[in-house]
């Protein structure tokens, strides 16, 4: 995780309002290989990335477990913790926002969750640019006052602003296995865990 996602979750919270961002480390990606680092390595890094922000919080249940990771049982079970009535929201990019019709039950996201879409400043979401079924999902759904979302517990579909940083977890990864500095790319204390930990160091 590093210094991009941060600063999308401090702009999402501020521009829509959140009373708290819980962050949920993936037991087992299903859209990718397997993680070079454990999951249990990965749960702790995120943990030194948020530690100073008091409305940032860890949930550690998909990570603990280990098992592939999908995004509505995940909503599921948050739902079942927080109750049917409280508005949750759930934090996409725009390019993930675009292949959501790729997702495992998307249009079950709708009934569980708001969705909030991370766009750069002077860009909005444009239904004519995305799949016809995502598109009548977000043309069906949309409001613009991020106020709404909190009139409902779920449903919505709104975009937020958010300050392009050209952060890659790719690159960072390459730059940390040819043993170059990733410094002022991630949090500092994460920066310690990984030479801690010699993580992402090529064999």
């Amino acid at each position: 995780m590093h210094l991009a996602h941060l600063r999308l979750a401090e702009e999402a919270r501020q521009g829509l309002g959140l009373d708290q961002i819980l962050w949920i480390p993936a037991g087992q990606p299903w859209h990718r290989d397997s993680p070079q680092a454990s999951s249990a390595q990965r749960l702790a890094m995120v943990r030194l990335a948020v530690a100073d922000h008091p409305a940032f919080q860890v949930d550690s249940t998909e990570a603990e477990s280990g098992l592939p990771s999908y995004t509505v049982p995940t909503l599921e079970r948050l739902r079942l913790q927080y109750g049917k009535q409280r508005p949750l929201v759930l934090l996409l990019g725009a390019d993930a926002f675009a292949g959501l019709n790729r997702w495992h039950r998307w249009t079950e996201l709708f009934d569980l969750s708001h969705l909030a879409i991370a766009c750069r400043p002077g860009f909005d979401l444009s239904a004519d640019q995305l799949p016809e079924e995502v598109a009548r999902q977000y043309l069906a759904r949309r409001v613009d006052t991020p106020a709404a979302l909190k009139q409902s517990p779920a449903g919505l579909i709104t975009g937020f602003a958010m300050t392009p940083l050209a952060i890659s977890a790719t690159r960072i990864r390459h730059l940390l296995s040819c043993s170059e500095s990733a410094r002022y790319l991630l949090p500092d204390a994460v920066i310690d865990y990984i030479q801690r930990h010699q993580l992402y160091q090529t064999p």
